[in-house]
């Protein structure tokens, strides 16, 4: 195999030819930086590439394979991790000058998991400044373009993970997702991501468990690679209060081609707390959803009245962001991406009863989609409204479907993602197809909460049915 080929292999074949011996932990990880050396200068997916730990991990790998040693499930399978997520000896930037030269002492939990299964980091991946935006570029290191069109973004915050997937640059890519920035990239770039139930995975992160919103979870080209990694990062850890008590249910076998959706009910949204919808868009999620029958569920028109949730996630997330970064701000001026320092700014307008009041209605809007699963068992829904938008796109503009001007990105392109950011339920997207000029866009199933399992099988049923992972974007 050529290292494109390699690239593009399933970290489950992938760990299984390590294990026989078809191919070593070396020649993998060569394979893969070679690729990423290649394809970096035309789509910039990292902001470091860690070479010579990698290739050291690879020797050490191969020796243990060559000993007959015990070997994890990703032993020998490259990984990257995006660069909101600490590493430890390795510098993680979150994508601002502020912290550069930031090198952490220890890795992430969902880190240290992946390494103590096997997997070799190969490096970190972009993100917009402290994640903040749909799109991904930053005074630090620039902009990362969509692989299926240059001219496109690859979406965000996970922007860079989303391309290094489609790209071919190993089959395992560790995202953060605080309002769809797992979802939003995978959809843009045409792969699984996937959102966890709250907890799920440990996030170890972030100052504030008890109101967590944001997500450490798993970015692939296969459903079957997402359950895999997604069941090496999860368990409890007393460092997240919602991970505790967890017992982790069969991911794996959940997402093994052999499974079907009989009996289950399934319920079809095309709206959620929007209007607008790109007609080639609707066609290609309208057109997916009999894959659904196919696979033996049922059926069930579920678009009803729903809250729009951008209104309360907003003043709870522009209020952190103010909290946390508004003395980088002070300390970088102009340094700082510009759209990062006006939501800051826009936070000094958002007093304490418009927080406890977000917090309020996210209680009551995370009722609201539980109670869906009084009448369905899962609920399948776009992911974008549109292909990705334009890679020059300022993220407080309206954008444009089929040349009419609607709401800004978080209204009008992902109304779909940041209500289970609120709510914490387990959300998968897959790619729904390909538009006329190339372009991928997703489908989102959303199940009860801690159902990640009937969400990855209904991923996987689909993804029998409809298969995408042989697509590789053209880049030149």
């Amino acid at each position: 195999m050529n290292s494109e080929d390699i690239g593009y292999l399933p970290a489950t074949e992938m760990a299984a030819m390590i294990a026989a011996k078809d191919i070593s932990p070396v020649e993998v990880n060569d394979a893969v930086l070679e690729r990423i050396e290649t394809v970096q200068p035309k789509l910039n997916p990292f902001i470091t590439i860690c070479a010579d730990e990698a290739r050291v991990a690879a020797k050490a790998a191969e020796a243990a394979v060559m000993a007959g040693d015990d070997l994890g499930p990703l032993h020998g399978v490259p990984f990257t991790v995006k660069d909101l997520v600490n590493t430890a000896g390795v510098r993680t930037t979150y994508g601002s000058h502020a912290l550069e030269d930031n090198i952490p002492e220890h890795d992430a939990i969902s880190v240290a998991r992946l390494k103590a299964a096997g997997g070799i980091m190969v490096g970190k991946t972009t993100t917009p400044e402290f994640g903040h935006k749909p799109m991904t570029e930053a005074p630090l290191f620039g902009r990362t373009l969509n692989p299926w069109n240059q001219d496109r973004t690859s979406g965000g915050s996970s922007g860079g993970a989303g391309v290094a997937a489609a790209a071919g640059l190993g089959p395992l890519h560790v995202g953060t997702d605080g309002g769809g920035s797992i979802r939003i990239p995978a959809a843009a770039c045409g792969i699984v991501g996937m959102k966890q139930t709250l907890g799920r995975v440990p996030h170890d992160g972030t100052p504030d468990s008890f109101a967590l919103m944001s997500f450490i979870g798993p970015m692939t080209r296969t459903v079957a690679d997402c359950a895999l990694m997604l069941d090496a990062m999860s368990g409890p850890h007393p460092s997240d209060v919602h991970s505790l008590g967890r017992e982790t249910p069969d991911l794996i076998g959940a997402a093994a081609a052999d499974g079907d959706l009989s009996g289950l009910r399934i319920g079809c949204r095309t709206f959620l707390g929007n209007e607008v919808i790109d007609t080639e868009t609707r066609n290609l999620f309208d057109g997916a959803m009999p894959a659904f029958s196919d696979a033996g569920g049922t059926l069930i028109a579920s678009d009803g009245p729903f809250t729009p949730t951008l209104p309360f996630w907003a003043p709870l997330t522009y209020s952190m962001w103010a909290a946390r970064f508004g003395g980088y701000a002070d300390q970088l001026g102009d340094k700082m991406s510009e759209t990062l320092r006006y939501w800051i700014n826009e936070a000094q307008g958002v007093s304490g009863v418009a927080v406890q009041d977000a917090m309020a209605v996210r209680t009551r809007i995370f009722r609201e989609v539980e109670a869906w699963f009084d009448d369905v068992d899962l609920v399948i829904m776009p992911t974008i409204t549109r292909p990705a938008l334009p890679v020059d796109h300022d993220p407080r503009e309206a954008i444009e479907i089929e040349g009419k001007s609607v709401d800004v990105p978080r209204a009008a392109w992902y109304p779909y993602t940041h209500p289970f950011n609120l709510t914490g339920h387990p959300a998968i997207t897959v790619p729904s197809g390909w538009t006329a000029d190339g372009m991928p866009v997703g489908l989102q199933i959303v199940g009860p909460w801690l159902a990640d399992d009937l969400v990855l099988r209904a991923a996987a049923c689909f993804e029998r049915l409809r298969p995408w992972a042989d697509r590789r974007p053209d880049i030149g």
